[in-house]
């Protein structure tokens, strides 16, 4: 294992560049390996992906850059989608691509964000089915011709029971959320390894992935499938150097979410204001913060972090909720017993 790990591109000085930080553990664990360790990483590119991770006093911010990169975008229309691509303008971005549906929205958010050196483009494709999916990579072949950045925010959102969804129901929910980012993230995987681009990808999620309430039942099983895709894409991809990794937002003021609430549980024009008055922190998300979020993930900023899943949220899985205002005891009477 010690020569293996020799190889590889040296500095001037001639001393090695191996990627990986070595430990006496890690060497004892891989000379128990039953492989050619060397074959490995002659073949793997990970040796190599060396980036300088040393601050810059007059650049603290280099690894957040997406200068001069190709970004696709779902659900980039609006919301949370439309807050990304904003973003990665703002921090260099040169061509992004927005997928939606409706021509109309997607054309204008385009047209917003074409300017000061960056080109955006919009397709309309129905996300849901395989042809429309299809049509997505198509479009990334003929308007980018490459892709450095992959994020998916478009998903099916609207609600069903253990009672009340069917079997068409579940068919359309997996489609939307497990079978279409699975099948873009193969196509933009290829088009990556094609052109030598060590890419990122971010697969945005939701904080009901670990089992959401009774009208979520086929959104969290999808958001669930999710995770178990992510994780699966990022090993798989590891040895090209393409990270993948997943967002998991709570409750966001998003125009979806307004429709949502509207047509699934009669909200009132007020739903808003209601709703913030009773979270922990005294409002819901907004799309502007998670995207800074994704940005982490999609940039150079988190290194190699790959395969994970992050909860973005004010509330906290297993805990139970906390009302608003409510403040945790410093002692409890069970401690007294």
């Amino acid at each position: 294992p010690r020569q293996a790990f020799s190889w590889g591109p040296t500095t001037g000085g001639g001393s090695p560049t191996c990627g990986w930080n070595l430990t006496s553990t890690t060497l004892t664990w891989l000379s128990r390996w039953p492989h050619d360790w060397s074959t490995i990483c002659t073949r793997s590119s990970l040796y190599c992906l060396r980036v300088d991770q040393t601050l810059n006093p007059s650049s603290p911010f280099a690894h957040a850059s997406f200068e001069g990169k190709y970004a696709v975008i779902t659900g980039g229309s609006q919301g949370l989608g439309y807050a990304t691509a904003e973003l990665m303008k703002a921090r260099g971005a040169r061509t992004l691509l927005l997928i939606g549906r409706d021509s109309d929205k997607g054309n204008r958010a385009a047209a917003r964000l074409t300017g000061e050196g960056c080109q955006a483009h919009f397709h309309s494709a129905d996300l849901a089915t395989v042809a429309g999916t299809e049509s997505v990579v198509d479009a990334t072949e003929t308007l980018l011709g490459r892709v450095d950045v992959f994020v998916n925010c478009a998903a099916a959102t609207w609600r069903g029971s253990v009672w009340n969804t069917t079997p068409a129901m579940w068919t359309e929910m997996l489609a939307m959320n497990v079978q279409m980012p699975g099948v873009l993230v193969t196509a933009f995987a290829r088009i990556m390894k094609r052109e030598g681009i060590h890419g990122s990808m971010v697969l945005i999620s939701s904080i009901a992935h670990h089992g959401g309430n009774s009208v979520l039942w086929p959104y969290a099983t999808s958001k669930h499938a999710l995770e178990a895709l992510a994780k699966n894409a990022a090993f798989s991809l590891m040895a090209e150097g393409i990270r993948v990794n997943m967002l998991n937002p709570g409750w966001m003021d998003t125009p979806a979410e307004h429709e949502v609430q509207k047509q699934f549980h009669d909200a009132p024009e007020d739903w808003l204001s209601r709703a913030e008055a009773q979270q922990p922190f005294g409002r819901l998300l907004q799309p502007q913060e998670v995207a800074r979020g994704i940005c982490f993930l999609a940039s150079a900023e988190s290194g190699m972090m790959t395969g994970a899943s992050i909860d973005f949220d004010q509330t906290i899985p297993g805990t139970g909720d906390l009302p608003r205002g409510e403040t945790v005891p410093e002692h409890f009477p069970w401690q007294d017993r």
